[in-house]
């Protein structure tokens, strides 16, 4: 019964730690369409299948790991990190989402964001995994070669 009671309060703290951790989306997030990112200045653009800039801000999606297209060991790997990206662009243009901060950390050894992007409850994360695009976020890097 005592486990039964702690699941049931970490439960309610977690609900409302995860309340507390969804940012605010720039007021223009809606009317923003997202493009594959060139050179220059980047404010809205998708840099590959889990990284991307948000209103100025450069952000990698906490809870995926996407196949690499700028360093990718194999030519599968930039494939299916090329549909990994373009499927990232379509997501992002389908409507607004919200950005929720990754638990316990606020930005990457690169400094980039992290983030989970959430449509009506959803990770866009998750869908890129079930599409078979990117892998959940294990804590580390695995090879897609």
């Amino acid at each position: 019964m005592r486990g039964i009671v702690l699941r049931i309060v970490f439960t309610i703290a977690l609900a409302g730690s995860a309340a507390s951790m969804t940012l605010a989306a720039p007021p223009n997030i809606a009317a923003t369409i997202f493009e594959k990112c060139t050179g220059g200045h980047r404010i809205a653009c998708v840099i590959d299948g889990d990284t991307l800039w948000i209103d100025g801000t450069k952000v990698r999606i906490a809870d995926i790991d996407a196949p690499e297209i700028s360093e990718p060991r194999c030519a599968s790997e930039l494939a299916l990190g090329n549909r990994a990206t373009e499927r990232l662009i379509e997501l992002v243009n389908q409507g607004p989402f919200e950005m929720r901060a990754w638990p316990g950390h606020d930005k990457d050894r690169y400094g980039r964001a992290l983030w989970v992007l959430v449509r009506n409850g959803h990770s866009l994360g998750d869908v890129l995994v079930s599409e078979g695009l990117a892998r959940t976020w294990s804590g580390r890097r695995e090879p897609w070669c």
